[in-house]
């Protein structure tokens, strides 16, 4: 099966992300978008966090709350918790979510 081009797909209860995550980065940055060897692509993160004791994991989720003024309660990793390939679920309404990340995603 062929990964979504996009790194936003539509999800039950709202919507799934493909993350690249680097950690012990200079600074907290959303980069853009990247592809992979599978042909999906991934929004590249950085943060300035240590991948220790769900450090990093809760930079990521305070900067993408912030960056995209949804609530960090919103936010679940549901894929790759301890590796830099991440997949997190935005829970809220579905339609609603994909237009509004569509909007801030980087081109």
């Amino acid at each position: 099966m062929a990964a979504p081009s996009s790194p936003l797909c539509a999800a039950t209860g709202g919507v799934r992300l493909q993350i690249r995550l680097t950690p012990k980065a200079s600074r907290d940055a959303i980069q853009g978008l990247a592809d992979e060897a599978d042909g999906g692509q991934v929004l590249k993160v950085s943060v300035t966090a240590v991948p220790e004791d769900g450090k990093a994991n809760a930079a990521l989720i305070q900067l993408l709350s912030k960056a995209w003024k949804l609530p960090k309660s919103g936010f679940e990793i549901i894929a790759g918790a301890t590796d830099r390939r991440k997949t997190l679920l935005v829970h809220g309404d579905t339609q609603t979510l994909l237009d509004h990340l569509r909007q801030r995603m980087p081109s």
